[in-house]
């Protein structure tokens, strides 16, 4: 009995490596169809897959400033980052994470939203995968066309066109920054005329931007 469980457990994990890498090789090249985000979205699904050269690069320049400062430099994971989260969220209060962009884009295109150790592993296994077939270009293009920017909107072209009637290729820093602000929680923080701690965090990303370009935290993206 525990032979043949054990067989069946092998079975799962080679089927398991074979899907999960099959899919990475697949996506290195695809556009992302659609996300299990999407799937289980009830207001529906507005998309438009843009390539990254076509994607203004004030908007590049935001996420990193607003979502992982280190994006060009590290394997994937932010351990400083892990471990201060980790810190925060042991004195209790609202629970905080530690996400790269590679680790939100490997949860956000192969798996599910949530927390748990399993599921956190999983992200772990395919933000590895991701870092060594795609590279940080292909990365950032997935993250920018799979995150969610508002309600039902997916991806920063559907997102430019709905907030500011034009394409995402001549976004300004505001309206970048305004649109990276929002990113954690789409649903919540507005992008056209925000308040409060939006429209401040909205004004900290697009003075980051300059420093982003001029320290060259981008440059994995663009050399």
């Amino acid at each position: 009995m525990v032979v043949r469980l054990l067989r069946i457990l092998a079975r799962i994990i080679i089927w398991f490596l074979a899907i999960s890498v099959g899919l990475v090789l697949l996506y290195k090249w695809v556009p992302v169809p659609v996300t299990a985000t999407m799937l289980l979205d009830g207001n529906g699904i507005t998309k438009d897959w843009t390539p990254l050269s076509q994607i203004d690069r004030n908007m590049v320049d935001a996420a990193i400033a607003a979502e992982d400062g280190k994006f060009c430099s590290h394997n994937g994971f932010d351990r400083q980052a892990i471990e201060k989260a980790m810190q925060r969220n042991a004195k209790g209060g609202r629970i905080r994470g530690g996400s790269t962009i590679s680790q939100q884009t490997a949860k956000n295109v192969f798996l599910w939203q949530g927390g748990g150790y399993f599921r956190k592993g999983l992200e772990a296994w395919f933000t590895v995968l991701i870092e060594k077939v795609w590279g940080k270009r292909r990365i950032m293009e997935v993250y920018l066309n799979v995150a969610e920017t508002g309600i039902g909107t997916y991806g920063v072209e559907a997102g430019a066109q709905r907030y500011y009637k034009h394409s995402a290729a001549r976004l300004s820093r505001g309206e970048a920054a305004r649109m990276a602000a929002a990113l954690p929680l789409p649903k919540k923080r507005a992008v056209l005329n925000p308040g409060g701690f939006t429209r401040r965090y909205g004004n900290t990303i697009a003075a980051r931007i300059g420093a982003v370009r001029r320290d060259g935290l981008d440059a994995c993206v663009y050399d």
